[in-house]
């Protein structure tokens, strides 16, 4: 941060660190613990897809990885507004395995230079009375927050700040809520673990 920054109370949002993603394994168990909120076993990694021969050989990279695990598979759908997701499932609804995938699909975009290509990458969860999450990670913040769809084109606000002050001691928050997006029934969203891989 600059001094004309500091002077003015502006700061540099935080960079993306893929491996936060590995302290959600952790905070899913808290979040269960205080909310009921289960994991799916599913998340994505939504990005802009660009032409060329590079792009292809990370998409391809990263989906040989996820191919090598048994339990895992993934499968890929544009959302109609210029990002493609990598949606990928675990049949044993493992975060831990799950969150490793999900890093084999970033880094392998990462490692081919198209970090900027990258939107987010989300893990879901799912209430006992049918209400859905997602724990979103931002790439360009280097944050988490929640999204909690509760009916069509429906959030719990309320919920999204319970969960925050349930995590914020465990993930890396956003704590300007008005950069938390909504993701209506984002690729993945509504999933059942063990969703069949497309080839």
């Amino acid at each position: 941060m600059g001094f004309f920054d500091a002077l003015l109370g502006r700061s540099k949002p935080k960079r993306a660190n893929l491996d936060d993603l590995f302290a959600l394994p952790p905070a899913a168990l808290t979040l269960q613990a205080a909310t009921g909120f289960t994991p799916t076993g599913v998340g994505a990694v939504a990005f802009r897809q660009v032409e060329g021969a590079a792009f292809q050989s990370a998409e391809s990279e990263s989906i040989a990885l996820i191919g090598s695990d048994p339990a895992a598979s993934v499968r890929q759908e544009n959302d109609g507004y210029g990002f493609t997701w990598q949606v990928v499932a675990d049949a044993n609804a493992e975060v831990v395995n799950l969150v490793t995938n999900i890093h084999a699909v970033n880094s392998a975009l990462v490692s081919q230079g198209f970090d900027t290509m990258l939107l987010c990458t989300t893990v879901y969860f799912v209430h006992p009375d049918g209400r859905r999450m997602a724990l979103v990670y931002q790439y360009k913040r280097g944050t988490f927050y929640p999204f909690v769809q509760s009916g069509p084109k429906q959030r719990d606000n309320p919920l999204e700040i319970q969960v925050k002050g349930v995590l914020s001691g465990e993930l890396p928050f956003e704590e300007d809520t008005s950069n938390w997006s909504a993701l209506w029934d984002a690729p993945g969203m509504n999933d059942t673990p063990g969703a069949p891989e497309l080839q």
